[in-house]
């Protein structure tokens, strides 16, 4: 009998929860990550990339087949998807894996959500799919680690891991709701791998198009899976083979083993970590050691100098070019900013530390926040070294005007599993990232009818919450 590929693999493994339905406790961990995106994207509306994505989809006509976030009217599933990414990854709030340091929900969900509202699918069906399409983006990214270079081989390279890995993750999410069985499941991941892109030179030196890697890989996660249902075909060999996606983009440094290694059985999906602040996640720990100063006193009048350690892979996000850390050129470049974020939490501070108030332009051109972040020097640190990436650590350290020094260390990332957010702390970004969109009830409705989903049989009682059609 000829042994199964990757893909083919993953196909049965999909084909499996699509037929059983995954466990209670991973349906809930699902619904967590649609909560969380659907928050995360409503407080994304007003972003300059939601308004050209949105422009761009109204250009498009077809099918009006899925709901688009805020926005009356239904539009073609893959155009929705697009928009929905767009949003879901805007403001760099989405969830995070570890090592891979990939955000799996913000392409999976929203190619789920199309998906599903476009053939009629219920709670549960698109709970299992987002459970699948998550866990698969998560393992194609450990695919991509080498613990020896202890970073991650898509991003020493200068791509987007999120965005490759998730089109195909979204991809299988999409098929499974499309009906596709295994096999056409395969020919749905063979295509999809085709499509997955993403550069990360704009974390370094701007732009904004980052915003929309997410929207485009559930674009094309819908597009796959509909492609394969019209008949299209893909190579089975396509995660591992010679001209595969492995080898294509981490070449022989990748692992493909990990990919299926005890899949169905242990999953990834528990211990994403979901984020406190809206900004990238190697900035946190530094928000942290910053929050922790501010708490014992410590105030930008009496600071003459700050020190960021960080893992040395992490400052070329957050520290480098130096002049442009210091002096980001909008609110959304200063959220890749380790010196903005660290005046930002000293200085500034909403929701659950940081939060979108200190993202906006006007924030990050505040003298008092420039002043205070160009006293921030970013340098390597050991400790965070041996440490990365299965925590994003910071150590802050205070030279104050009096000579003293104050130093707070930072060694695990609120909102994961050694430091989780509790209930009431997701309950909180939600209201706060929704309150500009829904009232209180209307948050807490949406909160309800997603943590209930299994046992929904009608997405549209969801959907015309988010849609303004129905909110109140």
């Amino acid at each position: 009998m000829t042994e199964l590929t990757i893909a083919q693999r993953l196909a049965q493994f999909a084909h499996l929860a699509r037929a059983h339905g995954v466990a209670a406790p991973l349906r809930a961990d699902a619904a967590r990550r649609v909560l969380d995106v659907i928050g995360n994207s409503l407080a994304a509306l007003d972003t300059p990339a939601a308004a050209a994505v949105r422009a761009l989809v109204g250009e498009w006509a077809g099918s009006p087949q899925s709901t688009t976030f805020g926005h009356q009217g239904r539009i073609p599933a893959a155009n929705a998807a697009l928009w929905n990414g767009t949003l879901a990854h805007a403001l760099d709030f989405d969830d995070t894996q570890l090592p891979s340091v990939l955000h799996p929900s913000a392409s999976v969900v929203p190619a789920a959500l199309a998906a599903a509202e476009a053939n009629g699918a219920d709670g549960a069906a698109l709970l299992d799919a987002v459970a699948v399409g998550v866990e698969i983006t998560a393992r194609l990214g450990l695919a991509g680690y080498d613990a020896a270079l202890g970073n991650s081989i898509f991003f020493e390279r200068g791509l987007h891991a999120t965005a490759i890995c998730g089109t195909i993750g979204g991809a299988v999410a999409a098929a499974m709701l499309s009906g596709l069985d295994a096999a056409g499941t395969t020919h749905t991941i063979g295509i999809a791998a085709s499509m997955g892109s993403g550069l990360l030179e704009a974390n370094r030196t701007g732009g904004t198009v980052k915003r929309v890697h997410c929207g485009w890989a559930a674009h094309a996660a819908v597009t796959a899976a509909t492609l394969a249902r019209h008949g299209l075909t893909g190579p089975p060999s396509v995660i591992e083979g010679r001209f595969g996606l492995l080898q294509a983009f981490c070449g022989d440094q990748a692992d493909p083993a990990v990919i299926c290694a005890d899949l169905g059985e242990r999953w990834e999906l528990p211990g994403i970590f979901f984020k406190p602040y809206p900004c990238n996640h190697f900035t946190h720990a530094g928000i942290d050691a910053a929050l922790r100063l501010r708490g014992r006193g410590i105030t930008a009048d009496r600071i003459e100098r700050l020190v960021l350690g960080a893992p040395t892979p992490v400052l070329r996000t957050i520290g480098e070019p130096t002049a442009a850390k210091q002096r980001p050129e909008s609110g959304y470049h200063a959220a890749f900013s380790g010196p903005y974020t660290v005046a930002a939490a000293l200085l500034g501070g909403g929701g659950l530390g940081v939060f979108h108030e200190d993202f906006t332009d006007a924030a990050a051109g505040d003298p008092d926040r420039l002043a205070l972040a160009a006293k921030v020097t970013c340098v390597p640190d050991a400790r965070c070294d041996a440490i990365f990436p299965h925590q994003f650590p910071a150590v802050l350290t205070a030279e104050l005007v009096d000579g003293t020094t104050v130093t707070e260390r930072i060694e695990v990332n609120r909102g994961g599993p050694g430091n989780p957010l509790t209930p009431r702390e997701l309950a909180t970004k939600f209201a706060l990232n929704t309150a500009g969109v829904l009232d209180a009830a209307g948050a807490e409705r949406v909160a309800d009818i997603v943590f209930g989903l299994a046992d929904i049989s009608d997405l549209g009682i969801l959907l015309r919450l988010l849609d303004g059609s129905d909110r109140h």
